[in-house]
């Protein structure tokens, strides 16, 4: 027996180049009644995040891709409408991997009951979700900023660039954020005590670069790749980290990108590069998410959510974020 009518957002057709609202299809079903285990969870707020346009597309990533004509997935914070686990009561709030969808069965090991007390629920979404755990991993353990060094991140107003620029700022370090907008640059400077910043969209990058890194660069957290990657890499100080977190410039590219190549640069300068990806680190989670809950209620890291309203708008959401919409986290409001 149907419990609720649920809208869900499938993918339609796998895009070529910039994915479009094309890419998307709306349905609507029945979601039954709850079984043993299982949990009804109704929708509150979607995440949108850029690593979902791999996924999109059929080739092989760390993640499998979307399949087509089935309902995209991603981070959702929901409430507990109807609980048959023991793990789970009426009203609980939670935060799991879950559809595009306005109510959902799930099984109980799915989701994860989150403290309304600690945060507000949406910050686990963010600094104290994915993102936030994706900045402390890349920048701790890859990027290892000491007291004194120099420290660049592109994309630096997104959810992974803001929280890892913060936290370089707790290890002691000279922060220099790049991102797009005048309104951005504020926030990182002004908000988030960024040391520079740089528009990349204003003149020459590298020159920008020399005149706020006059002692080199000795971690670059590379959120963007492509040409403001290049225009950092001309400028690694001797045994510098590099951390490939994502490339998001590159993402929507149709031929593969062809650019100046690294390798003698990391030779010269005994430099480390080094991608990785958030679930790597699995086993620390809770330990790094207490940490970044101790730092943020010390207001040692602060954040910005950019949220629309709208089921009906998380696809116009998701197509934002490649054209920089967003500062910090960006979600939707169910």
């Amino acid at each position: 027996m149907a419990a609720y009518k649920a809208k869900q957002i499938l993918l339609a057709k796998r895009p070529k180049g910039m994915p479009t609202l094309e890419n998307f299809k709306f349905q609507e079903i029945d979601v039954p009644e709850p079984a043993l285990n299982e949990v009804l969870i109704k929708t509150l707020y979607v995440s949108v995040d850029p690593y979902m346009r791999g996924r999109m597309s059929d080739r092989e990533s760390y993640v499998p891709p979307f399949e087509l004509h089935k309902v995209i997935s991603g981070g959702v914070v929901g409430e507990v409408i109807e609980s048959k686990s023991p793990d789970f009561n009426k009203g609980d709030f939670v935060v799991g991997q879950l559809g595009w969808q306005t109510y959902q069965l799930v099984q109980s090991e799915e989701i994860r009951k989150i403290d309304e007390n600690l945060a507000p629920i949406t910050a686990h979404l963010g600094v104290l979700g994915m993102p936030g755990l994706t900045a402390y991993f890349g920048m701790l353990d890859i990027g290892q900023p000491k007291n004194g060094e120099t420290v660049v991140i592109s994309g630096a107003a997104g959810a992974v660039g803001s929280t890892a620029g913060q936290i370089a700022k707790i290890k002691g370090a000279r922060v220099i954020g790049i991102a797009g907008t005048k309104e951005k640059l504020s926030f990182l400077k002004n908000e988030l005590g960024f040391d520079e910043v740089i528009n990349y969209k204003e003149y020459d990058v590298y020159k920008q670069l020399k005149n706020a890194c006059p002692n080199g660069i000795d971690v670059y957290f590379d959120n963007v790749g492509g040409e403001i990657s290049d225009a950092v890499m001309k400028q690694i100080n001797h045994q510098a980290r590099i951390v490939i977190c994502g490339q998001i410039s590159l993402y929507n590219l149709e031929k593969a990108d062809v650019g100046p190549r690294p390798q003698t640069q990391l030779v010269i300068k005994s430099a480390l590069m080094k991608g990785y990806i958030v679930s790597d680190y699995a086993s620390q989670f809770k330990d790094a998410a207490e940490e970044l809950a101790q730092w943020m209620q010390a207001g040692q890291i602060k954040y910005r959510e950019t949220i629309i309203e709208g089921f009906e708008r998380i696809p116009e959401a998701f197509l934002g974020l490649f054209k920089g919409d967003n500062i910090g986290k960006y979600l939707v409001k169910i």
